[in-house]
């Protein structure tokens, strides 16, 4: 149906838009600076790994693995919404229409991840095993199919079951996938055929199942909510997204960082700000986040400069996103209630990034411990972060 059509192609434009927005901020030009490098020097110990990997490495395993675990993770895109349950109601028999589109999407925009990777697997199959070419682009054929069966078994399971125990139905997926690839990269082409077969038949019997139900609006308006929830949370890490709605967790085994503010009423917007960078997921997981990919550099890539710029950009990264949430907070706050000195808070806040920003230096600075100057890198996390904070603008804080 015309109408159908017309509203996946609204809907995939406004996505796109809306996408789009929001990506201009997180590839930006100094980012853009850090992943050349951090590829660059990732490619390079690759290309020097490989001339030293031993013929006995497992490669089609890890491969499959990696490429199964992927290809198991076929969430849908329907773009729906939550009016769809009443507007669309009377149209639920011409529906395969609209979910058409969105599968097709699907297929198209998870495609790319399994891709890459293994493109990026095909130097270490043709190190390690005695695969010609053309059977390793049978490989990735295979895996095309793979992921096209992957995409509408995981609808249809989720339309068959409305998402109960997808879990047990992703692992089996897996499980077949796996085996799958690591057969095409063992010239076991006969198991392929099997395990495909077998992958087909589940899928229609699903699709049968599919044909007897209603379509279960409210589980796929709840997983596009929480597809759109998850991407608007990673966009908010580089840019500020006005309608995200962060949680809050007590995080009680961090109660003892509390005791660093001293008792008394000049340190009523340390406690508060503590306990708000704790307690506040969008800004602790920030700085976990960050962290971490800082510290993975460090401990991969022996490359002293490399190292160097990666934690200097992500020291700026964590500094200036976290100086920002923490004073342009615009909630009602019970201490604007009291007559608080406003560089209180600002106070508070570089109290608090300094110590978070020495236990960032701390861990990435161990995880270069093997590289020449390793010492560096923490004082590069700090002195960064220190002159971010300084030299930047302070947003506007309402009192």
């Amino acid at each position: 149906m015309n109408n159908l059509q017309e509203v996946w192609s609204k809907r995939f434009n406004h996505y796109m838009t809306e996408v789009q927005k929001y990506m201009r901020f997180v590839f930006t030009g100094h980012l853009a600076i850090v992943l050349v490098f951090v590829i660059g020097a990732v490619g390079y110990q690759y290309s020097e790994w490989l001339k030293e990997v031993a013929e006995t490495f497992p490669a089609e395993w890890i491969v499959a693995i990696v490429i199964g675990f992927i290809l198991a993770l076929s969430r849908p895109v329907t773009l729906l919404r939550e009016p769809d349950q009443v507007y669309l109601l009377p149209l639920e028999s011409k529906m395969s229409r609209y979910f058409n589109s969105a599968l097709k999407w699907t297929f198209w925009s998870q495609m790319g991840l399994a891709f890459i990777i293994y493109i990026v697997a095909m130097p270490l199959l043709k190190t390690v095993t005695e695969l010609a070419p053309g059977k390793i682009w049978l490989g990735l054929a295979i895996i095309i199919v793979l992921k096209y069966l992957n995409v509408h078994i995981e609808f249809n399971y989720r339309y068959a079951n409305r998402g109960a125990s997808l879990t047990i139905d992703r692992i089996t997926r897996g499980i077949l996938s796996i085996l799958t690839v690591q057969s095409a990269l063992t010239e076991g082409y006969s198991y392929v055929i099997i395990f495909i077969v077998l992958l087909f038949v589940y899928n229609r019997t699903l699709a049968k199942r599919v044909k007897l139900q209603p379509i279960p609006y409210e589980h796929f308006v709840k997983v596009e909510q929480n597809r759109m929830m998850g991407f608007y949370r990673f966009a908010n890490y580089f840019t500020d997204v006005p309608h995200l709605q962060g949680s809050i967790k007590r995080r009680g085994w961090l109660n003892f960082i509390y005791s660093i503010v001293q008792y008394g009423p000049k340190s009523t917007q340390s406690y508060l700000v503590y306990r708000t960078f704790i307690r506040t997921d969008d800004h602790f997981y920030l700085w976990v986040r960050l962290t971490a990919i800082s510290g993975l550099i460090a401990l991969f890539v022996n490359i002293p400069i490399v190292t160097w710029i990666v934690a200097a950009a992500l020291a700026f990264a964590t500094t200036i996103q976290l100086k920002y949430a923490l004073l342009s907070s615009g909630e009602f706050r019970m201490d604007r209630l009291y007559p608080v000195d406003g560089a209180q808070r600002k106070n508070a806040v570089r109290k608090v990034l300094r110590l978070f920003m020495v236990v960032q230096a701390i861990i990435v600075m161990l995880c270069s411990l093997g590289q020449p100057l390793f010492f560096v890198t923490g004082i590069i996390v700090i002195a960064i972060s220190e002159l971010t904070f300084q030299m930047t603008k302070d947003p506007s804080i309402e009192y």
